[in-house]
């Protein structure tokens, strides 16, 4: 990917020629404070879109407005999306909210009905307090611009239990052109590979089939947004959306050829990035840890033990108090559900080797010791049993963690 220009502190989706960005407060919290907590994305210009969603049963309304707008609308114009109430398990009222906010962003900014995303996260369970949402869309059509400084505060305020901003920008050429592909998303807490308590927007200047865009954030995510853990609870509002506007003049008609392929590369630098700087944000976490699982009959076996591996709370704690217990990780391997045989089972903390073909190398205990007294390190098992791998990224869990999470 060498012909890519990756910009990891890029002020977000106005990096992207004809989006303008909007990011204000208005108190949705009901904490009398001037926290961002609404932010506007907006092309002048239509765009396709695709968007992969949470696989939860239980759908905040937001959720199910993007499926349905997906379903029967070709062409958007951006996202109108709120932090600090989710808009979840309110009841019909949900829907009724979320569809005002998409009719008054639209109104405001002069585009037809159904063209604009709608997307929420924060509280479950509590109304939209639309009193204030409506007065802060009013500010934010009013303020929409494409600027680094707006771009910024649109990311700032889809954040929750953030600590940072998350936000990236990559800029690849083709023939004589060049095309952009930048992303902001937000995530923290409720982190689970099937999607999690996150939202990410990716923008582009490319013009392109929203079939071809569906079809290239599909490959795109399970290595990215589904390959990360923080606490294996999965949110009801996850929403990854991908918007092509076509600004640069250039179409991309089908999936083959020079330019897809870089397309496709860029897309997965961006969903990766980000699915990177959510998990490193996780809610109280001290530890990122890399699990490369190999030689597993199948992909999904290999799924299958990165998982139980990573949601494991005994092997999180024990990441958590430094300590290379490896026995916690051959048990979560083994409790996975694939296929492998516990005597061909090579593990290693780094590149120091803990078991090779089931049998503990004990002269390496002080190395393993140091290794996960680092902020981030690898974890590889080889399973001998077949050509599947799988990369998860997980994290420890903290008391800070429990404490953070157990009141409002």
């Amino acid at each position: 990917m060498e012909h890519l220009t990756i910009s990891d502190d890029s002020s977000g989706l106005a990096d992207v020629p004809g989006f303008a960005l909007a990011g204000v407060a208005c108190d949705i919290r009901g904490q009398g404070t001037d926290r961002l907590d609404l932010a506007v994305v907006f092309s002048a210009s239509p765009c396709t879109a695709a968007g992969v969603f949470t696989r939860n049963v239980v759908k905040a309304a937001p959720v199910t407005l993007c499926r349905e707008l997906l379903e029967r609308t070709s062409d958007f114009h951006g996202i109108i999306a709120n932090s600090g109430n989710a808009n979840a398990c309110v009841g019909s009222q949900g829907m009724t909210d979320a569809k005002t906010m998409a009719k008054l962003v639209e109104q405001g900014l002069g585009v037809p009905t159904g063209s604009m995303f709608v997307c929420s996260t924060g509280r479950i369970g509590r109304p939209l307090p639309m009193d204030r949402v409506e007065a802060g869309i009013k500010k934010a059509v009013a303020c929409v611009e494409s600027t680094p400084e707006q771009s910024e505060r649109a990311a700032d305020a889809i954040l929750t239990s953030d600590t940072r901003r998350k936000t990236i920008t990559v800029r690849f050429r083709h023939e004589h052109n060049v095309f952009t592909v930048a992303g902001m998303a937000k995530g923290a807490g409720m982190i689970e590979p099937n999607m999690a308590t996150m939202l990410a927007f990716v923008a582009t200047d490319l013009a392109a089939p929203s079939s071809l865009l569906q079809g290239v954030l599909d490959q795109s995510v399970p290595g990215s947004y589904n390959a990360i853990t923080v606490d294996g609870d999965m949110s009801t509002n996850d929403t990854v959306l991908v918007l092509a506007n076509g600004k640069s003049g250039v179409r991309l008609e089908k999936p083959s050829g020079g330019l897809y392929l870089k397309f496709c590369q860029a897309v997965r630098a961006v969903n990766n990035s980000l699915a990177e700087k959510i998990v490193s944000d996780g809610e109280k976490i001290t530890k990122v840890v890399e699990l490369i699982i190999t030689g597993a009959l199948t992909d999904e076996d290999a799924g299958k033990v990165a998982r139980s591996i990573g949601n494991s709370l005994l092997v999180k704690s024990s990441w958590y108090g430094e300590d290379p217990n490896w026995g916690r990780l051959a048990s979560s391997a083994g409790a996975a559900g694939a296929t492998f045989d516990p005597d061909k089972l090579n593990l290693s903390y780094g590149d120091i080797p803990v078991l090779v073909n089931g049998v503990r190398q004990e002269e390496n205990a002080a190395r393993w010791k140091e290794i996960v007294r680092r902020g981030r390190f690898t974890v590889r098992i080889d399973l001998q049993a077949g050509d599947g791998e799988f990369r998860l990224l997980a994290t420890d869990l903290t008391e800070g963690y429990v404490n953070f999470n157990r009141s409002e």
